[in-house]
């Protein structure tokens, strides 16, 4: 049910984390929404649990109370960003990129859709202004929404909090009772593959340290966790007091061919 594009999405890792959920719980925590599609599976076995969906990607955030709130709205926006893409692919392209963050509510989800949909990969990157810096894809038309997806989506979220905020405040309030599935920017397996820009702020090795020991405090106070990260020396040291299981991932998001195929990955369980 995703309705985005997202580098490192668990769509096709379901299969192999759904027997690690748990079977009943009262609230549902994703510090780190991306594409959703965790929530997107939970949410049709759990409907009645409440939802606290956070990221610290205002842009992405808007777009998921868009999604929610208006779909009907953002669809016809998105025909418009279509059509006129399909007569002038690339000036359409770089003059939506261009325009940065716009004032209202419709109008940025709209373009994150457009762009996440017509950009390189479907990769969202920006730079140390948070400005979203990605190339124009090979496509040269685009179908940005799937109209019966996008209102399952919508339904999906009706009734979920939907928070622009740090995944410290996410993780805090965390207790017994709670179900909290973390996908954090991957610790690097290699300089060349030191890829976390999905926002201005950077989620380094500091940053990692940080979520272990939230992770941890999490746990002692009743809360049942899962988290994905990649298979390097630091994750696996910060978590060796748990339990720690790996799967195999395909990796999607490389400019050479070759560089895209099956790595090792972690899940932690809390």
């Amino acid at each position: 049910m995703p309705f985005l594009k997202w580098a490192g999405g668990k769509s096709q890792l379901l299969a192999e984390l759904d027997p690690l959920f748990p079977r009943q719980f009262d609230r549902y925590l994703e510090p780190f929404l991306g594409g959703g599609a965790v929530f997107f599976h939970l949410r049709a076995r759990f409907p009645e649990a409440a939802c606290v969906l956070c990221d610290n990607n205002p842009e992405l955030i808007n777009c998921y109370e868009a999604v929610r709130d208006a779909p009907d709205e953002l669809m016809e926006r998105l025909d418009q960003h279509a059509a006129r893409f399909e007569q002038h692919p690339a000036a359409y392209y770089y003059s939506i990129r261009g325009q940065g963050n716009l004032a209202g509510k419709m109008e940025r989800a709209a373009r994150m859709i457009f762009l996440n949909k017509t950009c390189f990969n479907g990769l969202w990157r920006v730079n140390g202004r948070g400005e979203f810096n990605v190339p124009l894809g090979s496509n040269r038309t685009v179908k940005p929404y799937d109209r019966v997806n996008l209102w399952a989506a919508s339904r999906a979220l009706q009734g979920t909090q939907l928070v622009v905020q740090d995944f410290q405040q996410t993780l805090a309030p965390a207790r017994a009772g709670d179900f909290v599935y973390l996908d954090p920017p991957y610790h690097p397996v290699s300089k060349t593959a030191a890829f976390t820009a999905y926002t201005r702020e950077a989620f380094g090795p500091e940053q990692q340290r940080r979520l272990a020991e939230l992770f941890a405090a999490a746990a002692q106070r009743g809360a049942r966790l899962l988290l994905s990260n990649s298979s390097t020396r630091l994750v696996l040291e910060l978590y060796a007091a748990f339990e720690i299981r790996s799967v195999q991932a395909r990796r999607s998001i490389n400019a050479q061919g070759n560089g895209r195929g099956a790595v090792t990955e972690v899940v932690v369980l809390g």
